[in-house]
């Protein structure tokens, strides 16, 4: 059982409803042998039912193959299943005038009678919609049905049945074939849709790493851009004064050295800004992620008079978790806590939706710095920090910080002044 609960939980949520759809139209064989084959076996014995029950098996499997198959084309896995869509029509079509013919030069008795007609609209039906999941036209799909339903009615006319029953045929071929062309139609289109909204969650995520790149580099250009066209110049100008051997020459280095570090001051400052968290930021940039993501996030608890120092600290562990909830795992929930409790910051953050694996899930170190990196930031104010998963598919992050004993002369973007 764990390992089957495992097998379920490491797929995402559009590979489950790719399975879950696959399996529903595997069902439909199930359903066809147990709605057809069953009551024939069950109404008539001997050779006859033995010879229907057969039958319906091979035309039960020949469409969950074709089931399986058209499905993958819709993916673009494969090509159209050409050849096996004209089998299975053959087939129907053989299995259905194979049924009628036993149904006139079988054992008499309405029992085979019945059997007969039973086995040769369910056959047509479930023939009908299996095929129809091989076309991608709404109005081709319809034809397709219809085509089954008139050759229904055609191929039951006298001396088989009377008219008014072969029309009574087709119309029940046409509206139980359309049923199940329906049904398999909406599940592929649900299947389609919860692959592009997984897709559009992913290019939203990327575009937002894009643009945050983007505002980088444009601070980065607006620090440097100028300064250093203004190095380039002065250089270049003592150069010239160097071997004209003026004394200017001197003044000009001691400008662009004035320059140079000013330029440096302003970079700390850019990375500084941008790596250092604000906790409430994080909390509300988090809250709002996730939504966006389809996942329901909860925040509880209040940043204000926490020192600047524990707040970037503790905001890089609620932007590197929401990062990892994203990344890993099928979180349908997250919960983000902060409470002070015995002059301690203690920050919790637990989602569900992850599967077992090695680098942790939502919480592990699969992404960024990881659980190592923030292990690091947390070490720097005296903090410590614990991973791990809680429940059947849980993952839990507790951060945990003092409000007292910190380490003032720690920069805890990584960068010395």
């Amino acid at each position: 059982m764990s390992g089957a609960g495992g097998w379920w939980r490491a797929k995402t949520t559009p590979a489950k409803v790719e399975t879950y759809t696959r399996w529903s139209f595997h069902f439909f064989a199930v359903i066809e042998v147990t709605a057809i084959g069953l009551p024939v076996f069950g109404e008539v014995g001997g050779a006859f039912s033995g010879w229907m029950i057969a039958m319906v098996v091979v035309h039960a499997v020949l469409c969950a193959l074709t089931a399986s198959r058209a499905l993958d084309w819709t993916r673009g896995r494969r090509e159209q299943p050409v050849r096996l869509l004209w089998l299975l029509g053959a087939a129907t079509y053989a299995f259905a005038v194979t049924a009628l013919v036993l149904r006139r030069h079988g054992a008499p008795g309405d029992a085979v009678h019945s059997a007969a007609a039973t086995v040769f609209v369910g056959i047509l039906a479930f023939g009908a919609g299996t095929t129809a999941l091989g076309v991608r036209n709404r109005r081709r799909a319809v034809a397709l049905i219809a085509g089954f339903a008139c050759g229904a009615g055609a191929v039951s006319v006298p001396p088989a049945v009377p008219g008014v029953a072969a029309l009574v045929t087709a119309a029940v071929v046409f509206l139980a074939g359309g049923f199940l062309a329906a049904t398999s139609a909406f599940s592929v289109w649900l299947l389609n849709a919860v692959y592009e909204l997984d897709e559009a969650r992913e290019t939203r995520a990327r575009l937002a790493v894009a643009e945050e790149r983007l505002r980088f580099g444009r601070d980065l250009h607006d620090v440097l851009g100028r300064n250093l066209a203004v190095i380039a110049l002065k250089s270049e100008l003592a150069v010239r004064l160097a071997r004209r051997e003026r004394p200017e020459a001197v003044e000009q280095m001691i400008e662009v050295q004035r320059i140079a570090q000013e330029s440096q001051r302003e970079v700390r400052a850019v990375v500084r800004g941008y790596r250092d968290a604000d906790l409430a930021s994080e909390l509300a940039g988090a809250q709002g992620v996730l939504a966006a993501a389809g996942i329901a996030c909860t925040v509880t608890g209040d940043t204000a008079g926490l020192p600047a120092e524990v707040q970037s600290a503790l905001g890089w562990v609620v932007r590197e978790t929401t990062t990892n909830v994203l990344r890993h795992g099928d979180a349908g929930q997250c919960t983000v806590s902060l409470r002070v409790t015995e002059g301690r910051v203690v920050l919790t953050v637990e989602n569900d939706g992850v599967a077992p694996r090695a680098d942790g899930g939502g919480g592990g170190e699969g992404g960024g710095s990881g659980i190592a990196g923030l292990r690091e930031r947390l070490a720097a104010v005296a903090g410590t920090l614990e991973a791990g998963p809680v429940g059947t598919d849980g993952f839990r992050v507790v951060a945990s910080v003092p409000l007292t004993g910190r380490t003032a002369d720690v920069n805890l973007s990584g960068v010395t002044s």
